[in-house]
């Protein structure tokens, strides 16, 4: 039964970070949004994962490829523990 509230838990955290990374990767089309306190705000909380990710996948041209491969790690991570879980 705690394995239910883990992964509930898990989800949650999990959903919230996705689309406050997806809020970031839009706002990057928007050229003064990332200046704003709740830009900066977004910045401290994804630019450290997204950095990550950023040191091993080059950009293809003027495309970053690399939050999409960090939405996928951070999917197939709640997988694996759903996996574990159950």
């Amino acid at each position: 039964m705690i394995q239910y509230y883990i992964f509930v838990a898990a989800n949650y955290l999990v959903s919230a970070y996705s689309f406050l990374l997806i809020i970031y990767i839009l706002m990057s089309w928007i050229p003064s949004s990332r200046d704003t306190s709740f830009g900066r705000f977004l910045e401290k909380i994804c630019e450290p994962y997204l950095g990550f990710f950023r040191k091993f996948i080059p950009p293809l041209g003027m495309i970053d490829i690399s939050p999409i491969v960090a939405l996928l790690v951070l999917n197939l991570a709640l997988n694996g523990l759903r996996v574990l879980l159950f």
